[in-house]
């Protein structure tokens, strides 16, 4: 009679592998060192009871949680087995029912991920009347000729109702190249050196599985876009954290964004033979901040020396304000061969739900991307490219004049920017003043001083807590920063809350009866709205539409 030994890992939930060979159990262990161990001789004649086996002195400390919930799962199974043994099952299959009870389901990528601070405070905000001042979209319509744009592609050939090339519509990724091309100081060829993919969003995803493999490090900066690390694990890297850390500022003076700095000795002790990327958000999201010259020149050095790519999320590229200057790193010497600049019509034209993105750069690395594009999404929506085609080919005879809407949508978004700093003052709050996008950062350490125990898990960050308080008791949602930052980091940065300015109308600088100004103390002790009235605002009109359009408050 053949025996063989049945494996199961806890930390991997394999499939039970039939061995004959203890030197390949061994082998096995070495993936997490511990594993549950169940013997039975061929055709089921005879059961072992599963035992327990520390194959290496070095325990995996992840995977003791998943290892006694198996063990327990099969020995309350297993009681059942003799039972059923004697009503004429087969014993062999009540093993296999045994350990395949305890497969895993899900892939181990998605381990530590399936959390989402967009769906949980989303889901709030959507069960009070709030005024949500947490989700990064505008809501004020797209310009005309963006519009206008859609509706042709809508109504005019019938074959833009069919797929398109798959890496992107070729009007599209003709204009993207001529009008990048010339910012970026490089000869860009459509069909080699452009991708149309679906958002930014898309385009990271893709970047992530097509150049970060296993064992891989990826350095990125936090406070960070929450995507950047969920992608990295998923691809089976490793990330790298470095932290942005304020300056001090006089007392009675607002912080800007651009005191958030990077320590240059930190930044290149992250680097190791191991670092294959480095992720780069300029304007950064949350805080707003725009990387200078310098900065830039810092980390394109670093990135050269120890030969790493550049995965740059320039999505704000064209919300810059108070006479700070986007500069794309592709465009510094000896980077745009290493680089992927990532952008969105949707934050460029604000319309977020066309989901129409691209990363340029060079063949070298884009070929990559294209493999998993064509795997993947394959071909995105030929409508939206056509319009952003448009769209694009309207601001390249405008571009740099007083007509183009990159230039209208910045000096209208600054106000609305200012708008939100005077309104979050009049409440105790003290605004981060950012140079770029959509998003500016609040400190709430004076709230944090009145009311430390805010109802929640004692291990929950504060400025989670004190959202969740804010939505509902004073009607108004926000996103918590320690979501932007690692989980070692996050208590040392739960001081602060980050809010959207891009809030016409539902962002409530309208001046509802309910957000009248008060002091933090009224605040705290519960009398009263939220307070966020828009002072001094005046009229203004969404950028790229006359003032025949219909006007709203600021």
């Amino acid at each position: 009679m053949v025996s063989f030994n049945i494996f199961f890992c806890p930390l991997c939930f394999s499939n039970p592998v039939a061995r004959s060979d203890p030197d390949l159990v061994l082998a096995r262990s070495s993936v997490c060192g511990i594993h549950t161990l169940a013997s039975e001789p061929f055709f089921g004649q005879s059961v072992l009871l599963p035992l327990l086996c520390l194959w290496r002195s070095h325990q995996c400390p992840k995977a003791l949680g998943g290892m006694f919930r198996n063990v327990a799962a099969i020995y309350l199974h297993l009681a059942g087995l003799f039972q059923r043994k004697k009503a004429g099952t087969s014993l062999t299959r009540c093993m296999h029912q045994t350990f395949a009870m305890a497969k895993r389901l899900q892939a181990r990528r998605l381990d530590g991920i399936d959390h989402n601070p967009w769906v949980e405070f989303g889901k709030m905000a959507s069960e009070y009347d709030v005024v949500n001042l947490g989700q990064g979209f505008p809501d004020f319509p797209p310009p005309n000729f963006a519009i206008q744009a859609f509706q042709l592609a809508l109504n005019s050939d019938f074959m833009l109702n069919q797929y398109t090339k798959a890496f992107g519509y070729p009007p599209l990724t003709k204009i993207l190249a001529s009008f990048f091309g010339k910012l970026l100081g490089q000869e860009i060829v459509p069909l080699k050196n452009v991708l149309v993919t679906v958002g930014a969003y898309g385009a990271l995803f893709t970047a992530f599985q097509a150049l970060v493999d296993e064992g891989d490090e990826v350095i990125i900066m936090e406070p960070f876009f929450d995507c950047y690390e969920p992608m990295t694990l998923m691809a089976g890297g490793r990330p790298v954290f470095v932290t942005l850390k304020p300056s001090p500022t006089q007392d009675g003076e607002l912080d800007s964004a651009s005191s958030w700095q990077l320590d240059p000795t930190e930044l290149a002790s992250k680097f190791t033979s191991r670092t294959k990327a480095l992720i780069l958000n300029t304007p950064n999201n949350p805080v707003g901040k725009v990387f200078s010259k310098a900065e830039l020149e810092l980390v394109a050095s670093l990135c050269q020396q120890h030969d790493v790519i550049c995965i740059s999320d320039e999505v704000y590229q064209w919300l810059v304000y108070d006479g700070h200057q986007h500069i794309s790193i592709a465009s510094l010497p000896g980077m745009w061969e290493r680089t992927l600049t990532i952008g969105s019509a949707g934050k460029s034209f604000s319309a977020t739900g066309w989901k129409v993105g691209w990363a340029l750069g060079p063949d070298s690395l884009l070929k990559h991307l294209r493999t998993v594009h064509q795997n993947t999404v394959y071909h995105c929506p030929t409508q939206g490219q056509a319009a952003v085609a448009q769209s694009f080919q309207h601001e390249q005879l405008h571009f740099g004049q007083p007509s183009s809407y990159f230039v209208q949508l910045p000096q209208a978004v600054r106000r609305y920017r200012d708008h939100m700093i005077r309104s979050l003052q009049s409440v105790g709050l003290r605004p981060v003043v950012p140079q770029g996008s959509y998003f500016l950062i609040a400190d709430i350490s004076d709230f944090k001083t009145q009311m430390p125990d805010l109802p929640g898990d004692a291990d929950e960050p504060y400025d989670s807590r004190f959202v969740k308080w804010m939505i509902r008791n004073k009607g108004l949602a926000a996103i918590p920063v320690s979501v932007f930052y690692s989980t070692p980091h996050r208590k040392q940065f739960d001081h602060y809350v980050r809010f959207c300015f891009v809030k016409v109308k539902d962002g409530g600088l309208e001046g509802r009866e309910d957000l009248r100004k008060l002091p933090v103390a009224h605040w705290c002790c519960g009398e009263g709205g939220v307070g966020l009235t828009c002072v001094g605002a005046g009229r203004v009109h969404a950028p790229g539409h006359g003032r025949e359009a219909a006007e709203v408050e600021g």
